[in-house]
């Protein structure tokens, strides 16, 4: 589960829950990103200070936070995939992502070699559902989608393979959070 976390907060660990029980996985990585190349750069907080934060919110057992990115020297996710898939052969990896990303996701560089590097998790977001599964992504890769009752499974799946998770919704957002702080300061 890639992402800026600018800042981490209580939806994002909604989010990581919601994958790491409906999808079965042994364990789920945060993937604190240097930072978005669909996004403004202005405002993003240190990678460090990002990192730490994280950290304090993702305590799991079952849930690891990195910042490998960084050393990779890349910002895009399609990098990301291919050097987990390198560096760690035997693993079955799911990329987690919520649905705001998929209603963009024909935007980012390399999506579809995106799909067909590991199946994806799509967990719902306040406001985003019905744009993210109308979609340009989601209607080419209609024909893979399975249904949510099949989601413990996904990880074994050939990509491309994706499933839509419904869950409780949280309405909190980094880009409220951080419009709040502004407005405080």
């Amino acid at each position: 589960m890639g992402g800026s976390f600018n800042p981490p907060h209580e939806g994002h660990r909604l989010a990581a829950r919601t994958a790491l029980h409906r999808l079965g996985l042994d364990e789920i990585w945060w993937i604190v990103t240097p930072g978005n190349p669909l996004k403004s750069q202005g405002g993003l907080q240190p990678l460090a200070q990002r990192l730490a934060a994280v950290r304090a919110l993702a305590v799991h057992p079952r849930m690891r936070v990195t910042a490998f990115e960084d050393a990779l020297g890349s910002p895009y996710t399609a990098v990301t995939l291919q050097f987990l898939k390198r560096r760690y052969p035997g693993v079955k990896f799911v990329w987690v992502m919520g649905a705001d990303n998929l209603a963009n996701f024909h935007r980012w560089q390399n999506w579809r070699g995106i799909a067909t590097a590991m199946p994806i998790a799509v967990v719902d977001r306040p406001g985003f559902r019905l744009n993210a599964l109308a979609a340009q992504a989601a209607k080419a890769l209609a024909g893979r989608r399975l249904p949510e009752e099949q989601a413990r499974g996904l990880a074994a799946m050939k990509a491309p393979a994706w499933v839509f998770l419904t869950n409780p919704l949280n309405r909190q957002s980094s880009t409220a959070i951080r419009q709040n702080v502004e407005i405080s300061s």
